[in-house]
């Protein structure tokens, strides 16, 4: 079988491999794909920890003449992805970008692929076939935990809605070194806003958290608005959500607060955008209630710092997450707090959630759980004073 054959058939996602977490409040994985659940990790992801080295080549085709440097493409991209990460993880994570500073000419047309987001397979394992043939003569993919090809944006056959990350059933191996996805990057210039940092956030497996419509027409941003980057790269507030933060390993237990039983109880929000270190205000920075096998409450307070700097809302936030639904089918849904109005109409990519959080004095109870939340103060370290009660129910199955 021909090695685009064997691309053909595998061109899926990886199965899940175990690092047991042992913690009450945190989800079982389950088999869907980059599955919420967080009691083990998925050992053919890379993990987003100290320093993780990427390449870039840029790909050129006969039917056109590159109108861009790779300077300028980079330039596209970094250093904000590499900042993005680095505010996100509290300095834990450091994305390194090494580009390949030429164009490398496809051996087709770039007509010939079919290059499209819904991109049929075989044309799609073509173009995979003879892009990593090219870039294999010039980089040594041993080197590198993430790999991403750049297309030229001018060329014709280049569709910029096509932009994702490839996931290999069976590994590709190149230089002894099994390739598990791809970043295959079609962007138009500029590009979306802060498209590559969501694409590497799927590196990492994290899901989409957009709604895609099954019409093909409608909102995509039904579920989670502006909240987290992996809902929409052009959201006001990008930052990655507590459970995301956790899952990646960027938030210690010591900040996760876990509610096991009925009652109520108190806590101290720390903005989960606030920077870490030495001056940073002491306390949690995600509230989890366990709500079924494979569901879970989570609380955690936004502010207008770091990656959610352009946002126009503060306060405190409350999400269902779901670990047996998978990417872009609603593995996490946003509670709004304010479900007769919104905010930001001008920006926000779904303004009915961008007022979502909750602000002094202000209450919730999610109708799925029957878990409230309230919130009764701030402080002069920006920290949030939040009451959350758990009901009784000796139905309830943890």
């Amino acid at each position: 079988m021909s090695f685009t054959a064997v691309l053909a058939t595998s061109l899926v996602a990886g199965p899940a491999t175990a690092h047991a977490l042992a913690d009450a409040c945190a989800l079982t994985r389950s088999a869907v794909h980059h599955s919420e659940g967080l009691s083990s990790w998925n050992g053919t992801y890379p993990r987003p920890h100290g320093e993780l080295r990427a390449v870039m080549a840029f790909l050129s085709f006969p039917d056109a003449e590159p109108l861009d440097t790779p300077d300028e493409l980079v330039a596209d991209h970094f250093p904000d992805t590499t900042e993005y990460f680095t505010r996100a993880s509290y300095g834990k994570f450091r994305l390194r970008v090494d580009p390949v500073k030429r164009w490398l000419e496809m051996p087709a047309d770039s007509t010939t692929y079919g290059i499209g987001r819904d991109w049929d397979t075989a044309l799609r394992a073509a173009y995979l076939s003879d892009a990593v043939g090219l870039v294999d003569r010039v980089v040594d993919f041993s080197r590198y935990d993430i790999v991403y090809l750049v297309a030229d944006p001018n060329a014709p056959g280049v569709d910029s809605d096509a932009t994702k990350v490839v996931n290999f059933d069976q590994p590709m191996r190149v230089d002894g070194t099994d390739l598990h996805r791809i970043v295959t990057v079609f962007e138009q210039r500029p590009p979306d806003r802060s498209v590559l940092a969501h694409e590497t956030g799927h590196v990492f497996d994290l899901p989409d958290l957009y709604h895609r419509p099954r019409s093909g027409t409608g909102d995509w941003d039904t579920h989670v608005g502006d909240w987290d980057l992996m809902g929409s790269q052009f959201g006001l507030a990008p930052e990655l959500f507590g459970w995301h933060k956790w899952k990646l390993g960027w938030l210690d237990r010591g900040e996760i607060d876990c509610v096991r039983e009925p009652g109520r109880s108190a806590h101290l929000l720390v903005p989960v955008s606030a920077p870490a270190g030495r001056n940073a205000p002491a306390g949690p920075r995600l509230i989890v209630v366990r709500t079924g096998l494979t569901r879970a409450l989570a609380v955690e307070a936004r502010a207008a710092t770091g990656n959610d700097a352009a946002t126009c809302t503060e306060g405190v936030l409350v999400y269902r997450v779901h670990s047996e639904t998978p990417s872009a089918e609603g593995p996490v849904e946003v509670l709004d707090g304010h479900p007769r109005s919104g905010a930001c109409w001008e920006a926000s990519v779904y303004p009915e959630l961008a007022d979502a959080p909750l602000g002094v004095g202000e209450r919730l109870r999610d109708p799925e759980s029957g878990v409230s939340v309230e919130v009764l103060g701030t402080d002069t370290s920006g920290r949030w004073t939040v009451r959350v009660e758990v009901e009784p129910e000796p139905s309830r199955v943890l």
